[in-house]
């Protein structure tokens, strides 16, 4: 069931792209790289037989073994095989010391089968959430992590939830005096219902610990409310609002609430009616390789002074006074404003054409996300690209295909460029209503990576936008910039599609510059253009060049697969099962 809610749109800040930007030039400048050989190796947990599906490899088998404390600067923590918690901490590169232990599990992890790897998520600067890979959730008061070399980990809360998990998500606040702690946690599940899928579903657990108080009982941590909701994918992203007011998921597909406090949660006639409506076509659409021309029904006795039409460069607006929109959001590429007209039409209908600015690709929708429409293709395109596909079927062999055709590499074809069948979306859900209240489509802008700019805010998210990488920060409380553009990697989107081999990507919190690293040995660099001292100019226009951005490649001295990879402002760290590498990215200031 698709899930009735208002769909929005990402809204590009244009003063953070840089439309002259050319590529990125091969830096040979030196990156010093530091090699901690560990005591013992990481906590790896490989991929059982029976956890074959794509969604246990993206959820577990591609899982980011390394922590970042996004509270401290250059401090990182990862588990190894003794049930350690390790942290190094670095101030000097010169001097790093070994990884030092801040706390042990208590249980023994090699003697269970069915577990999965353990996880360890920051909540706040004085708290921690971990998973033993068990199916126990423990929650930890630490000190001040930065302040002291040697404070202790103190359990506060330690219940077993049943199936393993990953935490993916955790956050604290404290709400008319009383502490709450919310916690995200992953599972896959069997799902004997599915006879045509993979067999297994997707669930998220998002559980309300607070600090409670009675009179006979002492004070303590439990939990006060439990949802869980059920997909089909594993989610690229999943963050709970700052307060816990509600949760975002970017997701393949759609997620929906299933239980709270282990009470079925039954889905409402009214989402229901909602989705039906939707069948019913509200406009209909045509296009040529110039341009497009809607039609929308109007109600009876609509007048022209009751029409609303905004329409700007990429997004559009079609509604009547005093109701809800009936089209609107952004269009599928840009349009001519000055050459698009709207006409109302005698039978009572509104006619637009709207002209297309670049000539020639036809748009696979009108509108991203809306689905309230239907496309009518002219009879005679649809001969035209008949004509055109009949080559790939006829039984004759074509003795010259490069005639008349521009030459294809299927090769070059890049995974990120097939439009999929289940576009993905990214969805805001309330935590009381349970119900969707934004719906992004994704379209084919392709997720990158999430990263935490701000320990304060919810964790950004990396989109492929054309050819950039776009980075987006979600303020919860803002409904009005819900999604906000904050910085802009340059021609990222398209540089990572073409590393076949890529396992881990993520930016600096200051933007200054996004990595990427393969399966083995190799790291990639792309810091963001800065101004160069010498003169450059540009062979083709004659230009001077005021800015180059530069791209270095590091490469490991080991031939260990990367477990884990988190960037800081001034280092890239990098986790093999028996290496840490850091590498001096930036000088600070």
């Amino acid at each position: 069931m698709k899930m009735a809610a208002s769909n929005y749109s990402l809204k590009v800040n244009k003063l953070l792209l840089d439309p002259k930007f050319e590529s990125y030039r091969l830096s040979l400048d030196p990156l010093p790289m530091y090699n901690i050989e560990l005591d013992a190796a990481v906590a790896e947990v490989k991929l059982r037989d029976d956890q074959y599906t794509l969604d246990h490899m993206r959820a577990f088998g591609m899982y980011n073994y390394l922590q970042c404390d996004p509270w401290y600067e250059d401090s990182v923590y990862y588990i190894d095989q003794l049930g350690r918690i390790l942290n190094l901490t670095v101030t000097l590169d010169t001097a790093l010391g070994k990884p030092r232990e801040v706390f042990r599990l208590p249980s023994e992890l090699n003697t269970y089968e069915n577990r999965l790897c353990a996880s360890l998520h920051f909540t706040s600067s004085t708290w921690v959430a971990l998973s033993d890979g068990t199916g126990k959730l423990y929650l930890m008061r630490t000190s001040k992590r930065g302040e002291s070399a040697h404070g202790k980990w103190e359990i506060l809360f330690n219940q077993d939830l049943g199936e393993p998990f990953i935490i993916i998500n955790s956050l604290c606040y404290v709400n008319c005096g009383s502490h709450s702690i919310e916690v995200l946690l992953l599972r896959i599940k069997k799902d004997e219902l599915d006879v045509k899928g993979s067999g297994f579903c997707v669930s998220i657990e998002w559980l309300t610990i607070t600090y409670i108080s009675g009179q006979d009982e002492e004070k303590k941590y439990a939990i006060s409310k439990r949802r869980v909701l059920q997909g089909k994918s594993v989610p690229h992203y999943a963050a709970i609002e700052p307060e816990g007011g509600g949760l975002m998921i970017a997701s393949d597909k759609p997620f929906k609430f299933t239980q709270v406090d282990g009470k079925q949660v039954e889905e409402t006639f009214e989402e229901t009616m909602d989705v039906d409506e939707k069948r019913d076509p509200i406009y209909y659409w045509q296009q040529t390789a110039e341009d497009i021309t809607i039609t929308v029904r109007l109600p009876e006795g609509t007048t022209k002074e009751a029409i609303e039409f905004k329409l700007s460069m990429d997004s559009m607006h079609v509604g009547l006074h005093g109701y809800a929109p009936l089209l609107e959001g952004q269009l599928y590429a840009l349009v001519d404003t000055e050459a698009s007209t709207w006409i109302m039409k005698e039978d009572k209908s509104l006619e637009i054409t709207l002209l297309k600015k670049n000539e020639g690709p036809m748009w696979r929708e009108l509108v991203m996300g809306n689905q309230r429409g239907e496309f009518i293709m002219d009879p005679a395109q649809a001969d035209m690209i008949n004509e055109g596909l009949r080559h790939l079927t006829s039984e004759d062999l074509n003795a010259n295909p490069e005639q008349n055709k521009p030459p294809c590499n299927a090769q070059e074809l890049e995974e990120c460029d097939i439009f999929p069948e289940d576009s993905s979306s990214l969805t805001r859900l309330d935590g009381s209503t349970l119900k969707a209240t934004h719906v992004v489509n994704l379209g084919s802008h392709q997720y990158l990576f999430s990263v935490v700019v701000n320990p304060a805010e919810m964790p950004c998210f990396c989109l492929r936008h054309d050819v950039d990488a776009l980075l987006w920060q979600p303020h919860g409380n803002q409904q009005d910039n819900m999604w906000e553009h904050i910085a802009t990697f340059n021609a990222l989107g398209y540089v990572q599609a073409s590393k076949r081999d890529k396992k881990f990507s993520t930016c600096s919190p200051n933007y200054s510059y996004a990595a990427l690293c393969e399966c083995l040995r190799r790291v990639f660099i792309y810091r963001q253009p800065s101004p160069v001292s010498t003169v450059l100019y540009n062979r083709k226009e004659g230009r001077q060049v005021g800015q180059v951005a530069k791209q270095q490649v590091a490469s490991l001295e080991s031939n260990d697969t990367v477990l884990g990879f988190r960037a800081t402002n001034e280092r890239l760290f990098v986790l093999t099962s028996k290496n840490l590498f850091v590498i001096k990215v930036n000088t600070g200031n």
